[in-house]
């Protein structure tokens, strides 16, 4: 076995309570220590991409335990590039928290960071479905604590709202698990893939119950139409860098839905065969709709990009829910501008409203190094909202392509398009407004305001990285499309999956 694959795991894990009982009332010692693992963190996902690049499935046995009786972390392409992505953003957002001391406007910041990394990594690595919902439980406690840092009413109902919204999603996991041992005996993946394969259709009457109510609960960590509505609260409201942050959070739903709907109820799978994508397609045009009218009518800069998310989620799983090898290609390189796209405007959010003093979007006088901000906004709109050059533009060409053989191939393009040139509207004007309106109330021969300096680089490289991240995933579209269409090959191929996992057992399914 391979001792690295665990370590994304034990890595956050052990140094969180070290950060929250030794370093708690030394800031600096905090910063050094979640920074130095953050690094280590992005290094050790680095190494375990290269483990990858074979091609084969990579398993760790918690205690030399054989599956399906003991706990297994699974390595392959998919979640290694998740959890490289994971890291990436940690060090983005970290360095941004720390450069405009959000870290220190409450107790704890970097511990609950750390242990929201260990969940997300937890979440990508695990290979059982009993894990997965004790790792969504470690994202919500370790989640909530970031949402209320630095406190006010406001946030706090944010955060219950989010709370009572992920518990609810927390009681159904239950559920279905339930109801998924009961019809199969196991909970391991691998297993689950054969024992699914193996159940008469007459008899799969629990089976597809499980298969729904999972559906649910990962529908809400993915902010998929009906239980969408808990994000624009809580990311409009929480602080900027841990917004930023939670860009990844949705993508553990997706990853959920994409990991569990090709491998344990595969389109292959005749107990569930097109119940999934029957219900995922048109979710996600709702989605993309509501996200869409969102931006083009939110009143506050906060929400117009909490819209946006949720707008890029219903793209995102348009291309999940065709659940063909090309979609999910297309879906996954999405997925991975979506992040860097919702990140860099978040942090850029954050850099503005401390000057405005206010995330309104009405006309005030302009803030010192208005132009700057101007560009780096103009550079995001164009990212977030698919325009050429940067990625989103190439990604949502991706997803159309994907999705041309399918039969709803119609009602797809027509919600991408349209909500892209909603989305479009929406971001002209709301920079219109912050950005060029505010010039009118400027007196060119007025001096500078009192106090005004120039923003530091360092609370402009998180920004600068995120964007930097959007061009060179255009630049690079071609190499990282070659990986993530091997990724979703993989994907796909359940008996490699099984075979790595089981052993011999695999065999069943060839």
């Amino acid at each position: 076995m391979n001792h690295w694959i665990i370590a994304p795991v034990v890595l956050p894990a052990l140094l969180a309570p070290v950060i929250a009982y030794v370093m708690r009332h030394d800031i600096k010692l905090a910063r050094y220590a979640s920074v130095a693992g953050v690094v280590a963190l992005a290094a050790i996902s680095l190494g375990l991409l290269a483990i990858v690049a074979d091609g084969d499935t990579h398993v760790y046995y918690l205690g030399d335990w054989p599956a399906p009786f003991g706990i297994v972390l699974v390595l392959d392409r998919l979640s290694a590039m998740m959890v490289l992505l994971t890291s990436v953003l940690a060090l983005i957002v970290l360095w941004h928290a720390i450069a405009t001391e959000w870290d220190n406007r409450g107790r704890h910041f970097h511990a609950l960071f750390q242990f929201q990394l260990m969940g997300v990594c937890g979440a990508f690595l695990t290979g059982d479905a009993f894990n997965l919902f004790v790792f969504f439980e470690v994202l919500l406690i370790a989640s909530y604590g970031l949402m209320i840092h630095g406190g006010g009413k406001v946030r706090l109902k944010a955060g219950l709202q989010y709370v009572v919204m992920n518990l609810a999603g927390s009681t159904l996991f239950l559920f279905a698990l339930g109801a998924l041992y009961a019809s199969t005996g196991t909970l391991n993946l691998a297993d689950l893939a054969v024992k699914v394969r193996e159940l008469p259709v007459e008899e799969a009457a629990i089976l597809r119950v499980s298969a729904v109510l999972l559906l649910m609960v990962f529908a809400i960590k993915a902010a998929l139409f009906p239980v969408q509505f808990w994000l624009p609260a809580t990311y409009a409201n929480a602080p900027a860098p841990v917004a930023a942050l939670f860009a990844i959070m949705t993508k553990v739903g997706a990853y959920a839905i994409i990991r569990f709907y090709t491998l344990v109820f595969g389109p292959d799978v005749a107990a569930v065969d097109g119940l999934i994508g029957s219900w995922v397609m048109p979710a996600a045009v709702i989605t993309l709709a509501v996200g869409a009218i969102g931006v083009l009518g939110a009143r506050r800069l906060m929400p117009m990009l909490s819209f946006a998310v949720v707008g890029s989620m219903g793209t995102l799983l348009l291309a999940v829910a065709a659940f063909t090898p090309e979609a999910i290609g297309a879906g996954l390189y999405y997925l991975l501008h979506s992040t860097f796209a919702a990140a860099a405007l978040f942090l850029l959010a954050d850099l503005v409203v401390t000057r405005r003093g206010s995330d309104a979007l009405s006309a005030q006088p302009p803030i010192y190094q208005n132009g700057l901000f101007a560009a780096f906004f103009f550079a995001g709109a164009i990212g977030v909202t698919g325009m050429p050059p940067l990625s989103g533009f190439l990604g949502k060409l991706l997803v159309l392509d994907g999705v041309r053989d399918m039969p709803w191939m119609a009602t797809a393009w027509a919600a991408i398009l349209i909500g892209s040139l909603v989305t479009i509207v929406g971001f002209a004007r709301a920079g219109s407004v912050v950005f060029w309106k505010g010039t009118a109330f400027a007196d060119p021969e007025a001096e500078e305001p009192e106090g005004a300096a120039p923003i530091g680089v360092n609370a402009l490289t998180g920004v600068s990285l995120s964007l930097a991240a959007l061009a060179l995933l255009a630049v690079f579209a071609g190499p990282v499309m070659g990986y993530l269409e091997q990724t979703s090959a993989q994907l796909f191929d359940v008996s490699a999956y099984v075979e790595a996992v089981l052993g011999q057992n695999g065999e069943d399914l060839k």
